[in-house]
């Protein structure tokens, strides 16, 4: 039988042409052992055995990550759970973990690769409403680049803005880059904070997406306009990622995304959700490799577009009364 460490030791040993096996090989081992996909397969009227290819491979909706526990293992195999963000009275994503050390190093894994060692980087983490609560997959992997990097300077700041901007002045010229990893409306409240910031070449700074509330929602082009104005920057990186994925993918600019080895993207048609889009826009589905403990397959409310060099960009969500399938368990 399957296990963690099978599957994590083939995810590590993953070659490039190795992607669909993989996928088809958790396919059906998620499609037989996680009793929340197999329901909604069986509501499907999807015979597994018939599936060969990857993109006839179906996609659970997220919203299940809410209502149920999405596992592939007994449940005492899992150490703890990752939950999402939301709003007083929302019902909030749970993601079960069966190791958060293995977490954390397959996000460093993800990371270096696009940036170089951690111990390249003075790591300063913004991120006001995630620590501020428990359980935030985003906060474990900012602890863990803090400590791989081995600066003391690295650490978490909340609304202390002026020790965070005296911080950046003050490591600039240093020799080490510095990542300011941002939620996006705690960096937008710094650049209107009034204080002055030097023209680091140094800086990479990097937003994580959501107002959380905090603030109007406003579309990426003037989020970023904003704040390469005040950091002085040509670019403004970001990071896609969620509660219910393990993996990553990273934009060094204009928000055009290059997934991960562990993770590839398929875009649903906007009017048919069990459709692949034939057009290069559409709902994002993603393939997470990483997810293979709980379902690697994952149709988010997310839209998207994917350019001709083949990065994503993220256009937005659907409406609450778009998003449909989330029934099929319940009828």
């Amino acid at each position: 039988m399957q296990d963690f460490k099978s599957f994590s030791e083939k995810l590590k040993n993953l070659s490039q042409d190795g992607f669909d096996e993989m996928a088809l090989d958790i396919f059906q081992f998620q499609a037989f052992n996680n009793p929340v996909y197999s329901a909604y397969l069986q509501a499907r009227r999807i015979v597994r055995n018939e599936i060969k290819k990857v993109s006839d491979i179906p996609f659970l909706p997220i919203q299940f990550f809410k209502d149920f526990e999405v596992i592939s293992f007994p449940r005492e195999n899992y150490e703890d759970f990752f939950s999402s963000s939301g709003t007083t009275g929302m019902i909030t994503s749970k993601h079960f973990y069966w190791s958060e050390a293995w977490y954390r190093k397959h996000c460093q894994n993800i990371f270096e690769a696009s940036y170089g060692p951690l111990q390249n980087f003075h790591i300063l983490a913004l991120l006001p409403a995630y620590l501020e609560r428990k359980g935030s997959s985003l906060v474990s992997m900012a602890d863990h680049f803090i400590k791989e990097s081995g600066s003391i300077h690295s650490g978490f700041y909340l609304y202390n803005h002026k020790e965070l901007i005296n911080k950046i002045n003050f490591l600039s010229g240093d020799g080490k880059k510095i990542l300011l990893l941002g939620v996006t409306f705690a960096l937008l409240d710094l650049a209107e904070s009034g204080f002055k910031i030097s023209d680091s070449q140094d800086l990479i700074v990097m937003e994580t997406g959501g107002m959380k509330g905090k603030r109007k929602e406003m579309i990426r082009e003037e989020v970023h306009d904003r704040l390469r104005s005040y950091f002085h920057k040509d670019q403004i990186h970001s990071e896609y990622g969620m509660t219910e994925l393990m993996s990553q993918s990273y934009s060094k600019g204009e928000g055009k995304y290059t997934m991960p080895y562990s993770m590839r993207v398929i875009l649903r048609d906007t009017n048919d959700p069990l459709s692949i889009s034939q057009k290069p826009q559409g709902g994002i589905n993603i393939i997470d490799l990483a997810n293979f403990h709980s379902c690697s397959f994952i149709e988010t409310q997310d839209l998207g577009k994917i350019d001709a060099d083949g990065k994503l960009e993220v256009l937005g969500r659907f409406d609450s009364s778009e998003i449909r399938g989330c029934n099929l368990l319940v009828q």
